[in-house]
């Protein structure tokens, strides 16, 4: 069941003053906000980019460091220097003992007038599952320090989408770090660069703080795409954010899958912005992927999209049908357990559907949009509220993905309320595969 939720009567900074208070309350119904606590809840107001920067002394020095999934027992790490070094990691389970090393490659890319710095990537393994490595990029005297996602249940996986660099963005970071999660999921849409490609370097440094620490899956969303005359769409993410996409047995960084927790949790991170339809290479490589889970050993298995197949938002309506009516029968087929999305800025959970209707075999769909990018929040939402539709907010927040064993995983939602992380929805979900009348 849904967890209820009070809602605060400490408005966050900026909210309406009192003489408007009223307006805002009825416009905020006329949309469509359906939850107990919406009428007493006042969306809090945008919040200025962030620009980081760093000022290099040395030019050898990691930055934008971040980390990934590689197979059961190894990650990447990614990190980008001014000069050219070697692409080296040196680590180890004590700090300033670095008992291993391993060595990667280097790469550049160049985007108008733009080029871009030494981006080094270096898989280390293999690792032992829930323990904390010490390692050092190249040369570099600075250490940073990471922990391995468990080897079984239970796995914490944070979920936020359309991040981009915002004070508001600043927030849900801060709420994740401390959240205890393992790996966070991202459906899409980074560091809103939009072509500007020194605001990709900014992200980098935003994000290193936690993306050093955990490994950081993610897929793309159409803020990636950069396509700019003859540029090919998404030369800066596919540089900057290598996936393991070859293992499992995908073409392109666009889309792939990989195990958790000893594989029982499959996860599957699929492209909205790149060819979809039935006999694509996507659609394919779907179908394989999908034939190739033994539901006996990994239960649970969720799907990324960018764009939502189900949306009650007035923002992006019917943008994800074309890759629904592809995909939609191959998810309900192999009894996928949850679809998260992004692209819409705001937060809605749905009953499990098949074809627009609750089908208790159907996956659970969940729009995480919300981790704080400029464009603001979408608020205006269909009414009257479909009854797939358990639970929608416009508010910035992050998600957390609890599997606590191989039949029950927690969902919970945290709301950015005036700073502070307030559980705004939860709710128990159960496997399929432990689900009567499903297999």
């Amino acid at each position: 069941m849904a967890t209820s939720t009070r809602c605060s009567r400490r408005p966050p900074r900026g909210a309406p003053s009192a003489p408007l208070l009223s307006l805002v309350l009825v416009g905020i119904f006329l949309l469509g906000c359906s939850v107990p606590h919406a009428l007493c809840y006042v969306r809090p107001p945008a919040r200025a980019n962030i620009a980081v920067s760093l000022a290099v002394t040395d030019i050898n020095a990691p930055q934008q460091v971040h980390i990934s999934m590689v197979g059961a027992d190894k990650m990447r790490v990614s990190w980008i220097t001014v000069a050219s070094v070697s692409s080296t990691v040196y680590y180890g389970t004590s700090p300033g003992v670095y008992t291993s090393s391993a060595s990667g490659s280097s790469s550049s890319y160049s985007f108008l007038t733009y080029t871009s710095g030494r981006i080094n990537n270096v898989v280390i393994g293999p690792l032992l599952p829930s323990t904390i490595y010490y390692y050092r990029c190249s040369n570099a005297t600075k250490e940073f320090s990471l922990k391995t996602p468990p080897g079984q249940l239970p796995i914490k996986f944070a979920v936020v989408g359309d991040l981009g660099q915002t004070g508001w963005t600043k927030t849900t970071l801060d709420h994740v770090a401390v959240s205890g999660y393992d790996v966070l999921l991202l459906p899409g849409d980074l560091s809103y660069a939009d072509n500007v490609q020194s605001l990709w370097d900014s992200f980098g440094l935003l994000v290193e703080p936690l993306a050093s620490q955990r490994p950081w899956m993610v897929t793309e969303g159409n803020h990636e795409i950069e396509k700019v005359s003859t540029i090919e769409s998404f030369r800066a993410y596919n540089a900057r954010w290598r996936m393991p996409y070859e293992l499992s047995g995908s073409s392109s960084n666009l889309y792939y899958s990989f195990d958790a927790a000893g594989g029982a949790v499959h996860v599957i991170m699929l492209g909205s912005y790149t060819d979809f339809a039935v006999g694509t290479a996507q659609y394919n490589w779907l179908i394989g992927d999908l034939a190739k889970i033994n539901r006996q050993t990994t239960p649970w298995v969720v799907a990324l999209i960018h764009a939502p197949w189900y949306n009650t938002n007035y923002a992006h309506q019917n943008e994800g049908e074309p890759m629904r009516l592809a995909m939609e029968g191959l998810l309900y087929k192999a009894r996928v357990d949850v679809v998260f999305a992004g692209h819409v800025h705001a937060y809605e959970r749905f009953d499990r559907v098949n074809l627009k209707k609750q089908d208790k075999c159907g996956p659970v769909h969940i729009t995480v949009g919300d981790g704080g990018n400029r464009e603001g929040l979408a608020s205006a939402y269909i009414s009257p509220k479909p009854a797939i539709s358990l639970f929608r907010e416009a508010s910035f927040g992050h998600g957390q993905f609890n599997v606590v064993n191989m039949t029950h995983a927690r969902w919970t939602w945290h709301r950015n309320s005036n700073d502070i992380s307030v559980v705004g929805d939860g709710v128990w979900l159960t496997s399929l595969f432990s689900t009567p009348g499903c297999f």
